[in-house]
């Protein structure tokens, strides 16, 4: 592509030199790119323009936000504690359009596909453009060059640093708590609603210029404890219901039954423990997928034989990790957000259940996070190629996915192993070259799969160790030739020449365009 408007980044792809008329700063590579000035500043605010006796409530979520000073163009922003419960940003927009505002810029921490609700006002114009994942309808939405803007793909952590940095401006934050009262002050821990946590609307609340709390639990001051502090909050308002609880945590995770995925599970921990992570003070993170619950379990099988205990388990939690630090195998559970029943418990009663936010766990325009002390992550991949590159948010027909997430911001870790199976539907997940970027391959040290075991060559200190171990090892080159052998070379993806949505890497950087699917 010869286009002034594109330039080619360390990893070899073309971005854009500007997204939604801001000028970008192309990815320099891993740890290259050192950000200068200072960190972004809301409004100085004022508590004579407050009721001095504390109660901010207003009658409706419409009023809260005309008192915003909601209009054209407004970047408005929520969060996604409630997951495929959510109902809240929803109604947002409905008022929104309602009022005849338009080009809104929406700013989520996920989507969910509870937020297909949303086409209809992208189409319509009340939204311009999402800056943050879009999953299922959205993003086939997205990828058909129906969004007016550009997406924008952030990790958890790039979030945080973005809206700390002034990459992108809230002009005003709706915060859906489980339960708060009426000076602001929120928590998820209880009422109908209740998600857990509210870490990843943390930097809304601090940042914004004007910062709504909505709750269907309105209890008297104070609601302790506080996540989400009063004195950044301006408007209150009570709801009939904010989210629904049978999509806000099911209580129905559970271990894979699939033999192919235990196998990859037994696999995968095997390596852990042939490799010496497995270690008493250890660390750990996985996620709440079947096969990763079960990477979980077949750790507490070792821990238990070999009488070891985690110093802590990062991570959302569950029903699993959660029986984990009850039965002294791991000492501490750092959540970022609560998954099951399960876990809302244990993190209202347990102090040694500590909620987190992305600025302690993942920002990376920090002075240090959580992500570089975890000894070893266990994630997913949709697409895996030659040189370990990862990709989590496309299909390898094109179409988004998936968000990022923190998954970016895990590859930080000091060990980090995907386990994914060889194709999934006849499709090969190792691919001579990724779809699109979300991970450079030098982050990524292991690639478990039914078919053998693949280990990055830079890390030698974990070919040494596990050399003679009887475990499955072979090349990522041998595994990519296995599934083309068993699914025939896949052909190649033709894209259309719009782009429609960016990848971000951690540091704000772009990473990788997500173009048209023709």
């Amino acid at each position: 592509m010869n286009n002034p408007d594109y330039i080619k980044n360390a990893a070899g792809r073309m971005v854009p030199v500007m997204v939604n008329g801001k000028p970008q700063v192309e990815f320099k590579g891993v740890n290259k790119y050192r950000p200068d000035g200072n960190k972004y500043a809301p409004p100085i605010p004022s508590s004579n323009n407050y009721p001095s006796d504390g109660d901010k409530r207003v009658p409706s979520l419409k009023e809260a936000l005309k008192k915003s000073g909601l209009k054209n163009g407004m970047c408005i922003s929520t969060h996604h504690h409630f997951r495929n419960g959510d109902l809240l940003a929803n109604q947002i927009f409905d008022v929104a359009h309602e009022l005849g505002v338009k080009d809104l810029v929406w700013f989520p921490s996920a989507s969910f596909p509870c937020h297909e609700y949303l086409i209809k006002y992208l189409e319509d114009g009340t939204i311009h453009h999402i800056e943050g994942s879009m999953n299922g309808p959205l993003g086939r939405f997205t990828s058909e060059g129906k969004m007016k803007g550009l997406g924008v793909l952030r990790s958890h952590g790039g979030r945080y640093q973005a809206v700390q940095d002034g990459d992108i401006h809230i002009d005003i934050a709706v915060i859906g708590a489980g339960s708060a009262d009426p000076f602001g002050n929120a928590n998820g821990l209880s009422g109908p609603s209740a998600s857990g946590l509210l870490g990843f609307a943390f930097a809304d609340s601090q940042y914004a210029d004007r910062v709504i709390v909505a709750t269907d639990n309105m209890v008297d001051f104070p609601c302790i404890p506080w996540q989400i502090h009063g004195n950044y909050v301006d408007f209150t308002v009570e709801m009939d219901r904010i989210g629904d609880p049978e999509q806000i945590i099911s209580g129905t995770t559970r271990i894979t039954r699939s033999p192919d995925r235990l196998f990859l599970a037994e696999l995968t921990a095997r390596f852990c423990e042939e490799a010496g992570i497995i270690k008493d003070g250890f660390s750990f993170q996985s996620g709440a997928g079947g096969t990763s619950l079960a990477v979980g379990e077949y750790f507490r099988k070792i821990m238990r034989e070999k009488q070891i205990k985690a110093r802590f388990a990062r991570g959302g939690s569950n029903t699993y990790l959660v029986s984990m630090l009850e039965e002294g195998l791991v000492e501490f559970i750092l959540d970022g957000q609560t998954f099951d029943l399960e876990g809302v418990r244990s993190m209202r009663e347990n102090p040694s259940h500590v909620w987190t936010s992305p600025f302690t766990s993942y920002n990376h325009h920090s002075k240090g996070n959580f992500a570089g002390m975890v000894d070893v992550v266990i994630l997913g991949a949709t697409e895996i190629d030659l040189d370990f590159n990862a990709n989590v948010v496309t299909h390898s027909d094109g179409y988004l996915l998936h968000g990022v997430g923190g998954w970016q911001n895990c590859l930080f870790s000091k060990t980090v192993i995907l386990p994914v199976p060889l194709f999934r539907d006849r499709i090969p997940v190792i691919r001579e070259k990724v779809t699109t970027l979300c991970g450079p391959g030098e982050m990524i040290d292991v690639v478990v799969t039914e078919r053998g075991i693949a280990i990055n060559p830079l890390r030698k200190d974990l070919l040494d160790k596990v050399k003679g171990s009887g475990l499955p090892l072979t090349s990522i080159e041998e595994l990519w030739k296995e599934a083309e052998k068993i699914c025939g070379k896949p052909e190649s993806l033709e894209h259309g020449d719009k782009p429609v949505a960016v990848v971000k890497w951690v540091d704000g950087t772009l990473l990788d365009t997500v173009w048209e699917v023709k």
